[in-house]
């Protein structure tokens, strides 16, 4: 999710590294003023003198979500201490702190911050001015601020967790989990909420003993006093802030291990424990299937984490898959599809997490690849329902109407006024896996595993963009592709498929699909009984060999059909036969 459209797009088609781009300085304001240059920095908020009355919320000019992030510095870690009372229908106590490196010289700093009350801020232990501008923070430190400084912020404020339709903290049954996609982490603590700065985490939380805590990352260790627990989690790698993950609850922390030792770390609400086994028990599979097809895995421990609630969402946060309960209930949906859905978030450990996109206008790399190996492992231990030729030809008969309704894969509409997680359309899930199928198609397959796996080593624990990927593909093609993903990527309509010649694309949507929701394979015995939902979630080019421009410009238009449901993201799924019902994943 992001913010509202308040300064001009300044992301169509990078043609330089974001990081090379030039920094212009304009007295106060001089980190204000960069903002069109950094969209691969990690930017918070910091900001240092008294604001002037011009000072207001910056963002780094992301095209769909144009106020998200800041300029001036990049985050190098966060530490995040909540103080949980038990009751989920209250507000927290939290303490932020976050420290950064000064990209320029600096005289005040945002942060990214809402729905919370600040009490007060402190930068190099000093206390400083701050003033809440929209959906930023504005703070003004008690010195100036050089260039290359490391500058240490706290911030004492509350969290609430009410009220959160638009993301942030989930209410479940017997406590709270976070779902911060897009742009929904500065709604439960203050950061620079914008996946091109990652940064290390660490979490603290303080909860009654009866309850579990857990996040991203590691277990630090636990500390008692009287009637209460604190937990300590940290991550070994960086992390957007899109991906953190809280959860508080009456869970059960099953550890066992997956290849080569990797800690799995499965997490479910006690009571359903053994109910869920069946599942939890594949989890170390999917992690080798995975591995076979691209490479190692990119992270210190993995796991599923099961909320008791009803999301309409799964989704993928870093070390600790979030997916909600009922999925794993609907005795009418196959084993084998409810896996594949499991299979799309683990992608995303490599797709979207490891390798995080530059800009939200990137986000169908995430999305594409998680559709993709989803859909392949449907297909290698599915029925005849799951064939991804069937799947991607049905997807190539929609696509026009796909494009029409939501933008080209590459530049995809902003959101819909009020529903910023309607970028989340099918033409990023299907509609974007439909681009790997086409470059499959037409260099290879043995080429196309090649890339695969060079563009996760490449890139991992970093972010990357469309320009990196069109590089790297013509680079392991041999041959350049700049024409080829133009056409796929920017294209109003949707080009021939190689090897294909005679399938055809219908013009418009027949009807409006939410979200990207894609079909989930109808039950051989009940004829298409509705299914629950299901969901799903890149460091700069080396030199580039041309970056695709678009033909047109998505601009702002309000798509046709916004998603309904709340979450991050909504999803790709099996074909189904005619009939089936249809399964939002993400």
């Amino acid at each position: 999710m992001s913010l509202p459209l308040r300064r001009p797009s300044r992301d169509p088609a990078r043609t330089v590294p974001a990081r090379a781009l030039p920094r212009t300085l304009r007295g106060r304001l001089r980190s204000a003023v960069r903002r069109a240059a950094v969209l691969g920095l990690a930017a918070a908020c910091l900001g240092l003198t008294a604001p002037p009355a011009s000072v207001g919320a910056q963002g780094l000019g992301d095209r769909l979500f144009p106020t998200l992030g800041n300029t001036g510095y990049d985050v190098t870690s966060y530490d995040v201490s909540l103080d949980y009372s038990g009751h989920n229908d209250r507000p927290m106590n939290v303490t932020t702190e976050i420290t950064a490196e000064a990209t320029t010289e600096l005289d005040h700093l945002n942060l990214d911050f809402a729905r919370g009350t600040v009490r007060s801020v402190t930068i190099g232990g000093l206390p400083a001015r701050h003033e809440q501008n929209g959906e930023d923070l504005v703070v003004t430190p008690a010195f100036h601020v050089s260039r290359g400084q490391e500058v240490k912020i706290s911030v004492q404020h509350t969290t609430d967790p009410r009220g959160t339709a638009d993301g942030g903290w989930i209410r479940t049954a017997d406590g709270l989990a976070m779902a911060n996609q897009a742009d929904a982490a500065h709604r439960v603590f203050p950061c620079n909420d914008h996946p091109s700065d990652k940064a290390l985490f660490t979490f603290r939380i303080t909860a009654p003993q009866e309850l579990t805590a857990v996040a991203n990352g590691l277990p630090m260790g636990t500390a008692t006093r009287a009637a209460r627990r604190t937990w300590t989690y940290r991550t070994a790698h960086p992390m957007a802030t899109e991906l953190a993950q809280v959860s508080i609850g009456k869970s059960s922390v099953l550890l066992h291990h997956g290849p080569h030792g990797l800690p799995i770390r499965d997490v479910v609400p006690t009571a359903d424990r053994r109910a869920l086994a069946r599942w939890l028990g594949r989890t170390a599979d999917h992690v080798a299937w995975m591995e076979r097809k691209v490479g190692p895995y990119p992270f210190e421990a993995y796991g599923v984490l099961i909320a008791n609630a009803t999301t309409g969402f799964e989704l993928e946060t870093q070390t600790l898959s979030l997916f909600e309960k009922p999925l794993f209930g609907a005795n009418q949906l196959p084993a084998w599809y409810v896996e594949s859905v499991m299979v799309h978030e683990l992608a995303h450990q490599w797709f979207g997490d490891s390798v995080s996109p530059r800009r939200w206008s990137d986000v169908w790399l995430n999305e594409a690849h998680a559709t993709w190996y989803e859909a392949l492992y449907a297909q290698e231990r599915g029925d005849k329902r799951a064939s991804l030729e069937t799947r991607m030809h049905r997807a190539y008969q929609q696509s026009n109407g796909w494009r029409a309704e939501g933008g080209p894969p590459a530049a995809p509409k902003a959101p819909s006024p009020g529903q910023k997680i309607s970028i989340f359309r099918p033409v990023v899930y299907d509609g974007s896996a439909l681009v790997l199928y086409a470059l499959r198609q037409k260099i290879g397959p043995a080429a196309f595993e090649r890339l695969e796996r060079e563009w996760v080593a490449r890139h991992r624990d970093g972010v990357a963009d469309t320009a990196d990927f069109v590089q790297l593909a013509s680079e392991v093609a041999g041959a350049p592709l700049t024409d080829f993903f133009q056409d796929w990527l920017y294209g109003d309509r949707t080009p021939p498929m190689p090897g294909h010649p005679d399938w055809r694309s219908a013009g418009a949507v027949t009807a409006p699909v939410p979200k990207g929701t894609a079909e989930a394979p109808a039950p051989k015995s009940t004829g298409g009984t509705a299914a629950p939902k299901s969901t799903g979630g890149t460091a700069a080019p080396k030199g580039a060999a041309g970056t695709p421009v678009p033909k047109a410009a998505a601009g702002t238009p309000v798509p046709k059909a916004a998603a309904q449901t709340p979450g991050p993201n909504a999803a790709g799924g099996a074909p189904a036969p005619q009939g089936a019902a249809r399964v939002p994943a993400s």
